[in-house]
């Protein structure tokens, strides 16, 4: 198959080549309707519009891409740092991109990347579907997942989000707990679905009924959603204990409850996942379930430069840490 250039994506959208040309550069010059129809043709022919051309005449192009959940999430954060110090040491630069927990967004973010013909991308899928993975993969760009598992045929670095939601929930039971609720964003978001599985896990082997745990997902995994989450609760009746999935979340309760007169961990324990720097530092400090976040970065980094630099005798791995439980004050 030859070269997808602009006139083809005009003849199948049924629009001008200058039409197509506005909406790769001033889409907001195009209607609604007539831009879909240009993407949709995008996405048909698998069109990349060369944004390097320059870069590729002066030599090969030494960019990664990073695609992460929440570029705002302090976990995110650390994993970039871990990213950027090897691509330095390695005389890569790195283009972070923000999904929003967006499959449209991640979309659009690849389709980016492919066009900057960057080296290799990292990414933190928005979900289970990995069709703009596949397609990337396809254009002959490296990609290595992070903080997510691999199906088998690429690189992943991640943790055993099974493991750490049964550490978090064995922890609460432990103190007694008896009712309790998770907090959460979108269960298709794979970390999420899995620390969910590991706390059912610990009901069961502690003789308990799912039912024992109260489910609460929230549209975004930050403070706001964690606010909106303690309000059903308080709504709703609390329960003795609370475990959230990440400590964006876990510090959104954690406020929310304060403002309203609730005391932690008196009345209520709480844990949350990730236990960013924040954790530590707040009034009543977070127990919080650690992962190597530096690590994940620095080592899917690696993983996708060695296939860059010998993709032929490039072996894919698959990679996970275990995670470590942290208690503090909030479930003492």
């Amino acid at each position: 198959m030859g070269t997808v250039g602009i006139k083809e994506v005009a003849r199948l959208a049924g629009v001008s080549p200058g039409t197509v040309s506005n909406v790769l550069n001033h889409p907001e010059r195009v209607r609604a309707e007539t831009r879909d129809r240009v993407e949709r043709a995008i996405g048909d022919l698998g069109f990349v519009r060369n944004g390097s051309a320059a870069t590729l005449r002066a030599g090969q192009n030494r960019a990664v891409g990073l695609v992460v959940l929440d570029v705002g999430n302090p976990f995110f954060v650390e994993v970039a740092r871990g990213v950027e110090d090897v691509a330095s040491d390695r005389d890569h630069a790195v283009i972070l991109c923000n999904s929003g927990e967006s499959f449209d967004k991640e979309a659009r973010n690849l389709r980016v990347l492919a066009e900057q013909r960057v080296r290799g991308v990292l990414i933190t899928p928005a979900g289970e579907d990995l069709t703009s993975v596949e397609a990337l993969r396809d254009r002959g760009v490296a990609v290595v997942l992070v903080d997510h598992s691999s199906p088998g045929d690429l690189c992943s670095v991640s943790v055993d989000d099974v493991a750490g939601g049964d550490l978090a929930v064995t922890h609460l039971l432990s103190r007694g707990a008896e009712r309790l609720a998770y907090v959460s964003g979108p269960m298709g978001i794979r970390q999420c679905g899995e620390r969910r599985k590991g706390a059912r896990r610990a009901l069961r082997t502690a003789g308990l009924p799912v039912r024992a745990l109260e489910e609460l997902a929230v549209p975004e995994m930050n403070a706001n959603g964690g606010r909106l989450a303690a309000e059903k609760l308080l709504a709703g009746g609390l329960p003795d204990a609370i475990f959230c999935a990440n400590d964006m979340l876990a510090l959104g309760v954690l406020r929310a409850l304060s403002q309203a007169g609730v005391s932690v961990p008196d009345d209520v324990a709480l844990i949350g996942y990730d236990d960013i720097e924040f954790s530590a530092a707040g009034t009543v400090p977070l127990s919080s379930i650690r992962q190597p976040t530096y690590q994940l970065g620095k080592i899917a980094t690696e993983l996708l430069l060695d296939e860059c630099d010998d993709p032929e005798s490039h072996a894919h791995q698959q990679i996970m840490f275990q995670p470590e439980l942290v208690v503090r004050e909030s479930s003492r």
